[in-house]
């Protein structure tokens, strides 16, 4: 076996493993809400205050099916929507203080599941992991970048 087919064959099982594991996060998470409604208040949690259009396009649905989303989030306290100061026609929508306590209060469940977890590893398997942090943050930054363009 070449060196190139035991890194791709190196890739391949790094990327299943944590293929894995995002999907299991996501069938754990909380069902108080959809899936693309907390994924939008995290997008407004990271970019801050954006026009319905570029949430539909970031979160992958129709604009009239964000329209919606944003109005059973506004009508929870989640969200709110504000005249952009640049622009007088344009209508922004953002994270209200309940909103981005919500995202916040999400991501640290997140976080906690995970270090539970992690707590159960070996002392061995845990500096592996804290080895690979570097190339964990830096893979995450590389996939932040891809979506970026994507939605471009």
């Amino acid at each position: 076996m070449s060196r190139r087919d035991a890194a791709h064959g190196a890739s391949d099982a790094i990327g299943s493993a944590l293929y894995g594991l995002a999907t299991r996060a996501v069938r754990r998470l909380p069902r108080d809400m959809s899936l693309t409604s907390a994924t939008t208040l995290a997008t407004l949690d990271k970019t801050g205050p954006r026009r319905i259009t570029d949430l539909a396009v970031a979160e992958g649905v129709t604009q009239p099916a964000m329209t919606v989303l944003v109005r059973v989030m506004e009508e929870s306290g989640l969200v709110e929507r504000k005249g952009d100061p640049s622009d007088k026609r344009v209508t922004l929508v953002c994270l209200t203080e309940a909103g981005a306590s919500y995202v916040r209060t999400r991501r640290q469940a997140g976080v906690d599941a995970y270090a539970r977890l992690i707590d159960e590893l070996t002392g061995d398997e845990v500096e592996a992991l804290a080895a690979a942090l570097p190339a964990l943050l830096h893979l995450a930054e590389l996939e932040s970048h891809a979506r970026e363009e994507s939605d471009r």
